[in-house]
């Protein structure tokens, strides 16, 4: 089961996929993108499709990791913020591989049978966001625990969020990683969706310990002495916040 989008994003991304790709080439960093689904749910049977996704879904996602046609996948539960419920999303190296990941799943899904009507009567809206990796942990483990801030900036700047982030954030990020206050962390640029422009994402083995850490890391980002937090802030300075529980992911 998956739920499908609409024709018109479908072309509209098959569009994309040759630029994404002719940049991808000219990119020092490994390229990664991330299609995710944000669910809108009724709570009160919002276990019940965790169960569907378990059961029939995740062996499907699993093996396409290991045919090599994704490179990760994963589904997680609203724990505190907006009205997204669920999160499923998955990850390859270009858009046009995102692309063809989703033909493929569309069909191992209809292979397989499932529960459709049981998920679409309870999660039966959605949004769906490609995000592009720009730096972050990618490929390693992450916690149990996941914060997501989903920004939205000034488009004419955001580039230069871009290089606040690597430059100026990301070796603080890493060094929290070394110190074992993070699993992982991650900024993720918008390819295609709604308003948000920039993701960043952090995780960690609990929910107390992770936002503890983010109020540490946010006295040392947005210090009044750092010239690029403050920067920064007026580029991207409105966000929404999101706390997951990753509930299932490969690898």
């Amino acid at each position: 089961m998956r739920i499908k989008t609409t024709a018109i994003v479908f072309l509209g991304l098959a569009a994309l996929a040759g630029t994404a790709q002719a940049q991808a080439q000219d990119a020092e960093k490994p390229s990664l993108f991330t299609y995710a689904t944000y669910f809108y749910c009724d709570v009160t049977g919002q276990d019940s499709v965790d169960e569907i996704v378990k059961k029939e879904n995740a062996p499907v996602y699993d093996q396409m990791v290991k045919d090599g046609l994704i490179s990760a996948w994963g589904w997680l539960a609203h724990h505190t913020g907006g009205k997204w419920r669920r999160v499923q999303y998955y990850q390859a190296p270009s858009v046009a591989a995102l692309l063809d990941a989703q033909e493929e799943m569309d069909k191992r899904f209809a292979a397989a049978g499932g529960d459709d009507m049981a998920f679409g009567k309870i999660c039966n809206a959605h949004e769906d966001y490609i995000w592009e990796m720009e730096s972050g942990t990618a490929g390693k483990d992450r916690g149990a625990a996941g914060f997501s801030v989903y920004y939205i900036c000034d488009e004419s700047k955001e580039e230069r969020a871009d290089e606040i982030f690597a430059k100026d954030f990301a070796p603080i990020l890493d060094k929290y990683v070394a110190a074992g206050k993070l699993n992982s962390w991650g900024w993720q640029s918008h390819w295609v969706g709604g308003q948000y422009r920039r993701l960043q994402t952090m995780s960690g083995p609990d929910h107390k310990s992770l936002l503890a850490t983010r109020a540490e890391l946010i006295e040392t980002m947005y210090a009044e002495e750092n010239k690029a937090g403050l920067e920064f802030n007026d580029i991207c300075g409105s966000h929404s916040d999101y706390m997951w529980d990753i509930q299932l992911e490969t690898p």
